[in-house]
């Protein structure tokens, strides 16, 4: 496959048909015959497309290719990161020294001791949103009774966000993150949720909790190192990243587990590989399907090819993950990977995620309470009948009828 540089291609997106389990196959020829190529983006414009494991590394672990959404030439993908100049950019649109800064404030709350120590809680709500399974009649939509339950409360919890607002919050993100709304639909949720992000940073300034909000603002805003609206930006960039990506992660999990049952009766006779299996579910589905994205500050060369300063690289962790140099057979799960945690579906270098010790956590708790509780969990329609998430930039179901 060769995409010509006068006529670039548009990116591969996940078709609505075939597996649903694969990243689009356009991934797997590109890798081999044109791992850095040129892509066409929505407004006209062209960015370079990496592919390929080795070069996503080298790219994500480079500084010179910037996260700032207002450096001309970066790749907007008209979601929730189009900020421009002079709006105010949550930590991860920024480079160091100011990204260091700010992700430093809140590391300490995403440390794997700090997060280990939240597994008994989680695990109890877990049983409970399960025990309420348990209690309905008929086929239930695993995505609004435990996949999305679950991250939801967790972060609420540590957020100090009232979990009545749920509904609110995935309504907003869900406009967010959808491919296929109007820009003007986007920009009323963007602003909505930052309103409603306003009035709740405002609420605990004058009366702090004991949460990761509440401790911001006590120990970084009342001593002049942030303002208010860091912390707004604090919240929306955790609250949509604490509970979007991993409610998707736990219904693509489970439904894979659910058609192999050789895999799933591993994991019940040996739960301690369960950890193990976490890292290569996150490989096999890769749910970031259109990212990360970044723009060059220098000229910089890219197995071959010289990236200038002010062009856009969007690379693709689906392709990176299914990378058969790195993954031998990588369109196979195998529970049992001896390398799996090597993947990058949390990303790479700096912007890594900060909360994927968060969802692992999670991942762990909710796959090992499944096999546990519903040995006989099975889809409740037939695979080609689930809505799956081709419409949005986060890979997933939209809903997930089961029974038992």
């Amino acid at each position: 496959m060769t995409l010509s540089a006068a006529a670039p291609a548009p990116l591969p997106v996940q078709p609505p048909s075939g597996c649903p389990f694969d990243p689009p196959p356009e991934f797997g020829a590109l890798r081999t015959e044109e791992p850095i190529s040129k892509i066409s983006l929505p407004d006209g414009s062209w960015a370079w497309l990496a592919t390929r494991y080795a070069d996503i590394r080298a790219i994500l672990g480079d500084l010179r290719f910037s996260s700032d959404t207002t450096i001309a030439g970066y790749p907007l993908s008209g979601m929730t990161g189009g900020a421009t100049a002079g709006e105010h950019r949550g930590f991860i649109r920024m480079d160091p020294p100011e990204h260091t800064r700010l992700r430093r404030m809140v590391t300490r709350e995403f440390m794997v001791k700090r997060v280990e120590a939240l597994r008994p809680e989680i695990q109890r709500i877990t049983d409970e949103l399960c025990d309420a399974m348990e209690r309905e009649q008929g086929p239930v939509d695993f995505i609004e009774a435990l996949a999305l339950p679950v991250p939801s409360l967790v972060i609420s919890l540590l957020l100090g966000v009232p979990y009545d607002d749920h509904a609110l919050f995935q309504r907003l993100t869900g406009t967010l993150l959808s491919r296929t709304v109007a820009d003007g639909e986007r920009g009323v949720a963007r602003t909505e949720l930052r309103d409603y992000l306003d009035r709740l940073v405002t609420a605990k300034e004058a009366a702090p909790g004991d949460d990761i909000l509440s401790r911001l603002i006590v120990e970084q805003q009342r001593t002049g190192e942030i303002t208010h609206d860091d912390v707004v930006s604090f919240a929306a960039l955790l609250l949509i990243a604490g509970h979007e990506t991993t409610a998707n992660m736990i219904g693509l999990s489970a439904l894979t587990l659910m058609r192999d049952e050789e895999s799933a009766g591993r994991l019940r006779e040996d739960p301690a590989l369960i950890r193990g299996a976490v890292e290569e579910l996150l490989r096999f589905h890769s749910i970031i399907r259109n990212g990360p994205r970044r723009v060059a500050t220098a000229d910089v060369e890219i197995d071959g090819h010289l990236i200038r300063a002010g062009e856009g690289v969007v690379v693709a962790v689906p392709s990176a993950n299914r990378d058969e140099d790195v993954f031998p057979d990588a369109g196979r799960l195998d529970v049992c990977r001896p390398n799996a945690q090597h993947h990058v579906a949390f990303g790479y270098g700096i912007h890594q995620c900060l909360g994927q010790a968060l969802a692992r956590v999670e991942l762990q708790v909710v796959i090992g309470t499944l096999l546990r509780r519903f040995p006989a969990l099975r889809p409740a329609v037939p695979v080609d009948e689930v809505p799956f998430r081709t419409d949005m930039s986060i890979y997933g179901c939209h809903a997930l009828p089961v029974t038992w």
